[in-house]
């Protein structure tokens, strides 16, 4: 048994921080002489002091740590925990490197020379036969098993995509929604094709839209649409069906964000 002073010098631990871990239940001195209140510590004590302060260095809190010493006791119980630990982290650390790279790309664009971030052009889309695909899916990233299904599903028949390909997804709701979106994505084809199980081949007529073309992440798409929104509000011309983008450059091309092109498209019609 060690004497509070032994124990804090064998453990590197301050005399002061250990009356604390005391009084918070975090490591209770394995004897207290009732006449001279003496604390007195076990070498198997050692262990787990260094223990709470591994957890200390990793940047967790005394109650979280006080709270893992019960639970994962063992030291196989506790390689479970810091391995899930891990994971986490690692997850934190994917989402922060996405954070990072959001605001670098909003600092890229609020550095731009140009006073008009984003230009609108008025365009004819032309008539043409696409491959459609349309399904309520969990979420919008999940849109590239849409892609992947409507490839496998009309492959047998060789089809031959036209140039442009006009690869497009149209939003079907009519409100934003986190989860179960209506997504609808074309392909333009040349020639006939049957239809199959989830693809339909469908004529697509001319429309006129309003045009924005974008380069880089999604995370713009909220200022393109106020850009188009007020032109439109300054404009001959009002909405006239679902907005939909036409991949030039998509994820399925490239994966870096900053080789995205993206065009947003609005059907317009004049008042």
């Amino acid at each position: 048994m060690f004497k509070i002073g032994e124990f804090s010098k064998l453990s590197q631990v301050s005399v002061r921080m250990l009356r604390h871990y005391d009084k918070i239940d975090l490591l209770v001195p394995e004897k207290i002489d009732e006449f001279t209140g003496y604390r007195y510590y076990s070498a198997m004590q050692l262990i787990t002091i260094n223990r709470i302060q591994e957890l200390k260095r990793m940047g967790l809190s005394l109650n979280t740590i006080k709270e893992i010493l019960k639970n994962y006791s063992d030291d196989q119980s506790f390689k479970n925990y810091l391995k899930l630990k891990k994971s986490e982290i690692e997850e934190n650390m994917k989402e922060m490197q996405n954070q990072i790279c959001m605001i670098e790309s909003s600092i890229k664009r609020l550095e731009e020379d140009s006073i008009m971030k984003y230009n609108v052009n008025v365009k004819d889309m032309p008539e043409r036969k696409v491959a459609s695909l349309r399904q309520v899916i969990a979420s919008y990233p999940e849109e590239g098993k849409l892609w992947a299904m409507l490839r496998a599903e009309i492959a047998p028949q060789n089809p031959k995509f036209a140039s442009p390909s006009y690869r497009s997804a149209i939003y079907h709701d009519k409100e934003y929604k986190e989860d179960n979106p209506d997504v609808e994505i074309q392909m333009a084809v040349e020639g006939d094709y049957k239809d199959t199980e989830n693809v339909k081949f469908v004529d697509i007529d001319t429309m006129k839209v309003a045009s924005v073309m974008m380069r880089g992440g999604y995370e713009q798409i909220g200022e393109v649409n106020a850009t188009v929104v007020n032109w439109i509000e300054n404009s001959n011309y009002e909405f006239a069906g679902e907005m939909f983008s036409i991949y030039h450059v998509g994820p399925a091309d490239t994966d870096k964000t900053e080789e995205l092109v993206t065009e947003i498209c609005f059907p317009i019609k004049e008042r």
